[in-house]
């Protein structure tokens, strides 16, 4: 077994190969870009590595820089991890040539499988079923779109190099056609240094199914089962789960057989996955992932497995632990994916600093692979997932109930986040009833930006009492300061000479404005009067963000944290924001939009569709950003005239920096 490894990547799954690692007696090297001096896995490591600034092609990217630091640091291999290099054939054989082994597949297969449309090709050959497209290597327009009219809409343009949802677009007529591609081929270029691309037939209701395989170097080869990926958003998925909803012992197996049979077609070694699309019965092989997937530990959970120890066994030349009549599935596990990013505004991603992390508690069936920490800044160099939460039960029934509890429990404050959407599919009664597919979102737009719910009498009367402790300590310390403290002006009874005064709490939420009336009890007590008219009595006890709350007597836990934006609250229901204003205060006139167009997001401009005084419909495409290995595209929120331009192709922009000017058109 290798001494010592260096892990080429960053975030959770650094954090989760050195895991691994560690158990295992092997030291681990990370390496880090000047983002991420600071992050969770450079803190982890046993030895870390600076290799360039911030963005991944001069960092995560470089080849070089990455063989510099394996030498200089004595590592005896290197561990992928998945993005970035993890698939790319040139750094495995890199690695070969320094005498470092590449914990993965040999740069052959990572070669044959890298290509969709290749890969096509050989899975036909080997008997595994194809869906209908088109993978030719002609890469007109002209071609591309009369291979789209003859497989017949709607159709999938996806990347030929890469996954991840990169460089893909549903096409649902000819008229959508050239616009989707230019989109595609745009995206799958900055994404894979690769635009080109291949045209499939799109199917309704599919569901997204991949099995995984491990292959050794004396010629074994297994699978582990299946994994249903068919949540998803922007073709990447979000909730995972295995096995598979509904999936009968038959087509298990023949998928199973399909999987090995792609893996030996390209003589695979290592962790790999083969993706399957699935629909009315049969099902289709999409493509081969050479590499670990996000989505591993789901598979572990089932089989009591660890894959990255079998990825370091395989690597150091030993055989496969299992043969595949000592595999088996217990139970059934779920695994969902925390993104910093939007849901209501296209799933858009985010950035900020992480106010506070609060996770459930770890167990043999409740697991947290993260890369960050309270405090981390999310920037816009990297894949915006955070962390993987990961649940196992005896049946479906029961991994989903652990999973409702555990994301019920996990608190994210300070970036904008999913975690909201992830509860709500969770909860949906159609995901408990039934196989999901791949579009199950896209069918339930209203998980996507729910009417804010009102907040309970806890939640009011929590964010209350959080604003009042704050008030006595800013009084305190202007106590401790002045030249008098047993002035009785320093009191913080409220007293009064004809009796006692409430004190106003006014929070204003999405639904409206919270008053709060507090007369103050004494030792931290107060009578409240909630805005329904009701009464209780409320005493509350810090820990942290962590607040034991005694309403009338009875007891719950409840998180309250305040940002510089917000002041957040979080109990089994969910999350309420509220912004502390003073009372009286009237909320502000929205109005509706003055034509300024500004950046949503830090990133980089990849495309400036229009010019100055050229005439522009609502909703048209205007300017296409590029942020966290996603493509933006700004639309005219009206008809009218464009004035400023100030938008410029490879210009990097901060978040609200203005890039466009729409005057509307005299009515």
């Amino acid at each position: 077994m290798f001494e010592k490894i260096l892990i080429a990547n960053r975030g959770e799954i650094a954090c989760r190969i050195m895991r691994t690692a560690r158990r295992m007696g092997v030291k681990t090297v990370a390496v880090y870009s000047e983002a991420d001096r600071d992050a969770r896995h450079v803190a982890e490591a046993d030895q870390a590595f600076a290799i360039g600034p911030a963005p991944a092609r001069q960092s995560y990217l470089s080849i070089p820089a990455l063989i510099d630091a394996a030498k200089a640091s004595g590592a005896a291999a290197i561990h992928p991890g998945y993005g970035f290099l993890s698939e790319n054939a040139d750094f495995a054989e890199a690695c070969a040539e320094a005498g470092i082994v590449f914990i993965g597949p040999p740069a052959s297969a990572i070669r044959a499988m890298g290509s969709k449309a290749a890969a096509k090709a050989l899975m036909a050959a080997a008997g595994v079923p194809l869906v209908a497209g088109y993978h030719g290597e002609d890469q007109s327009e002209a071609r591309l779109a009369a291979a789209a009219g003859e497989i017949g809409y709607p159709v999938l343009i996806k990347a030929s190099a890469g996954g991840g949802g990169k460089g893909m677009r549903i096409v649902t007529t000819p008229g959508e056609f050239a616009a989707a591609l230019a989109g595609a081929k745009r995206e799958a270029a900055s994404a894979f240094g690769d635009d080109r691309v291949l045209v499939e037939k799109y199917l309704e209701r599919p569901r997204h199914i991949e099995i995984q395989v491990f292959a050794d170097q004396h010629g074994n080869c297994v699978h582990l089962f299946e994994r249903d990926c068919s949540i998803q958003r922007r073709h990447q998925k979000i909730i995972e789960e295995a096995p598979a909803f509904g999936l009968d012992a038959a087509t298990r197996a023949a998928m199973g057989e399909a999987a090995i049979r792609a893996a030996r077609a390209v003589d695979y070694v290592g962790a790999g996955t083969v993706e399957f699309i699935s629909a009315g019965g049969t099902f289709h092989f999409m493509e081969m992932n050479t590499r670990l997937q996000v989505e591993h530990p789901i598979t572990e959970m089932i089989t009591g497995l660890d894959l990255v120890e079998w990825q370091l066994r395989v690597a150091a030349g030993e055989r496969l632990p299992r043969r595949q009549n000592e595999l088996a599935i217990a139970g059934h596990a779920i695994e969902a994916r925390i993104y910093a990013e939007d849901p209501a505004r296209d799933f858009l991603p985010a950035t900020g600093i992480i106010r506070y992390l609060g996770e459930p508690a770890a167990s043999a069936a409740v697991r947290i692979d993260s890369g960050v920490r309270a405090g981390d800044r999310v920037g816009v160099h990297y894949d915006p997932m955070l962390a993987k939460l990961i649940v196992h039960g005896d049946d479906r029934a029961a991994a989903l109930a652990r999973l409702r509890a555990a994301l019920a429990e996990f608190a994210l404050i300070g970036v904008r986040n999913n975690l909201a959407l992830l509860r709500a599919i969770a909860s949906h009664p159609d995901f408990a009833a039934a196989a999901p597919d791949t579009g199950f979102i896209a069918r339930h737009p209203d998980l996507l930006a729910p009417p804010a719910a009102a907040a309970p009498p806890s939640v009011l009367a929590a964010a209350a009492l959080h604003v009042l402790a704050g008030r006595s300590a800013a009084l305190a310390r202007e106590t401790r300061a002045s030249a008098d403290p047993a002035s009785p002006w320093a009191a913080r009874d409220g007293w009064r000479l004809y009796g006692q005064a409430p004190e106003d709490v006014l929070l204003r939420a999405e639904d409206g404005d919270h008053r709060i009336a507090a007369l103050w009890q004494g030792e931290g007590a107060y009578r409240l009067t909630l805005p329904d008219g009701s009464i209780t009595e409320a005493r509350g006890r810090a820990d942290g963000a962590r607040w034991r709350l005694i309403l009338d007597g009875r007891q719950r836990g409840l998180t309250v944290v305040e940002t510089e934006e917000a002041l957040v609250v979080l109990d089994e229901t969910g999350e309420y924001r509220f912004r502390v204003v003073a009372p009286g205060a009237t909320a502000a006139d929205e109005g509706e939009g003055d034509g300024r167009i500004t950046a949503p997001i830090p990133g980089y401009v990849r495309g400036v569709l229009v010019a100055p005084e050229a005439p522009v419909a609502r909703g048209q495409a205007l300017v296409v950003m590029e942020a966290m290995k996603m493509e933006i595209t700004l639309t005219a929120p009206f008809a009218g005239r464009v004035g400023a331009v100030s938008a410029a192709i490879g210009a990097m922009v901060e978040e609200g920096q203005e890039l466009v000017v729409i005057t509307p058109e005299p009515s």
